[in-house]
């Protein structure tokens, strides 16, 4: 051994000779030659690097010092930014037992409390042996994310409590996850307080989180990030909720003169980002760029304005990202983006209300995410259909002006359907048998965020 696993500087310096190696150097035991298993490079660096056995034990991998080792990937983007290729995963779930500790007894914060992590960078293209380690980095979780992770891991035990282990999702929490973790389906488990098996899960550090955490490691992270938590001692729904529900009921005239700002115009017409500067005014960021905000990049935030007209409906159904006909067909749902994006991501829905004198007021807040008995059934039916029709040979009609295709509309379940998303109809893509076809996406229907914000 050529360090002091007693000595966490001593482990660190040792860590930090990993940078420019590939896993082919340093694997001694042919371990990459053997499978093509995820944790084998975690299982590389664990074994022929730090020389220890792997194990699935409670306590930490340097048990004296209590710092777990992780070994995870980030790549390249197009754009020439860099993200996490995919969450971290921490230990399995024990759902007979976490339930009955405290958060500072739990099987989360006993083994994960201090991380050391070695960052590679994934290629497609190359082989894994021939990955290089890029970074290596001490974690240690700052004041207000522990606040928020607590709060993430109370969610998670009290679904288990609530016998509801089953219904486990990613997007309930914020920081920490539970994400799914076996080999397929039917790696289930038991769980206390329900007879109904539920999928094995993992403790596990969101991608976004993991994305924000190297950007800024590696001096990445683009624009200047503000933190809305810091300094408060509070997570991120209490601090949303205390910030906005003064402002609930007051019309936005009334808002800019509390603000102090002005975004109506001489006409009195107001701008189409005026729900985006108004939020941005009241959790005090600057530029009205939401996407700075440290703690909605670490969570997945998303921000959506909804406008509820005067005769109590929403005119608009919410589009989510365009999908290529030739590409969406090579997916399974599991994997699927649009699984993904509901899988992972919260949205922090801003409702606006006209009142009867048709004065637009701010009525409340919602941070939302969709639950799994939605997710995997109508969501997945939608997705299902749009496959299934484009796979058989998509049917358009020609009627006027206009063409019409076959694929879910607005009707088909009344939570998600396809509609064009197109600049014009010009704007197409490729189908499978050559024709071309307008763009198109996913949408959810704008009574299914009626019933959400109600």
């Amino acid at each position: 051994m050529n360090y002091n696993d007693k000595s966490i500087g001593s482990i660190l310096e040792y860590a930090n000779k990993l940078v420019g190696k590939t896993f082919g150097e340093i694997d001694k035991y042919d371990r990459l030659e053997e499978s093509k298993g995820k944790g084998n490079l975690g299982q590389v660096v664990e074994e022929s690097y730090f020389g220890y056995e792997v194990n699935s034990r409670a306590e930490a991998d340097f048990v004296h010092v209590g710092v777990e080792l992780k070994v995870t990937p980030y790549k390249v983007n197009k754009n020439k930014t860099i993200s996490a290729k995919e969450r971290l995963v921490l230990n399995i779930i024990n759902y007979m037992e976490e339930y009955k500790k405290s958060f500072e007894e739990s099987s989360f914060w006993t083994k994960n409390k201090e991380l050391l992590l070695v960052f590679y960078e994934w290629k497609k293209e190359i082989d894994r042996k021939d990955y290089v380690v890029k970074d290596v980095m001490l974690h240690n979780f700052s004041e207000e994310d522990l606040i928020v992770i607590r709060n993430d891991w109370k969610t998670i035990v009290n679904k288990i409590k609530s016998g509801k282990a089953h219904e486990l999702s990613e997007a309930d929490t914020n920081y920490l996850g539970a994400c799914s973790k076996g080999a397929n389906k039917n790696s289930v488990r038991i769980q206390p307080f329900s007879n109904e098996l539920a999928m094995q899960r993992a403790f596990s550090l969101k991608s976004s989180y993991m994305t924000y955490l190297i950007r800024k490691r590696l001096g990445m992270q683009g624009e200047k990030t503000v933190s809305i938590l810091k300094g408060t001692k509070k997570g991120i729904e209490e601090l949303l909720h205390d910030k906005f529900s003064p402002y609930y009921g007051k019309s936005i005239d009334e808002i800019c003169r509390i603000l102090d700002i002005n975004i109506i115009s001489a006409k009195g017409t107001l701008p189409k980002n005026y729900a985006q500067i108004i939020s941005s005014r009241i959790l005090g960021v600057k530029n009205n760029k939401l996407d700075n905000i440290e703690e909605f990049s670490k969570a997945n935030i998303k921000f959506k304005t909804i406008r509820i007209e005067k005769n109590g409906k929403i005119k608009q159904h919410m589009s989510l990202e365009t999908f290529k006909y030739t590409e969406i067909i090579k997916e399974e749902w599991d994997e699927s983006q649009l699984r993904n994006t509901f899988a992972e991501q919260k949205y922090l829905f801003v409702v606006f209300r006209y009142d009867e004198n048709d004065v637009l007021r701010l009525d409340k807040i919602k941070l939302w995410n969709m639950p799994l008995n939605i997710l995997d059934t109508k969501l997945k039916e939608t997705w299902e259909e749009t496959i299934k029709v484009i796979k058989e040979g998509l049917i358009i009609e020609v009627k006027g002006n206009k063409k019409y295709d076959n694929m879910p509309a607005s009707t088909f379940n009344r939570v998600c359907h396809t509609r064009p998303h197109a600049q014009n109809s010009s704007d197409t893509y490729p189908l499978p048998d050559g024709r071309e076809h307008v763009k198109k996406c996913f949408w959810l229907d704008k009574e299914y965020i009626l019933s959400l914000v109600k």
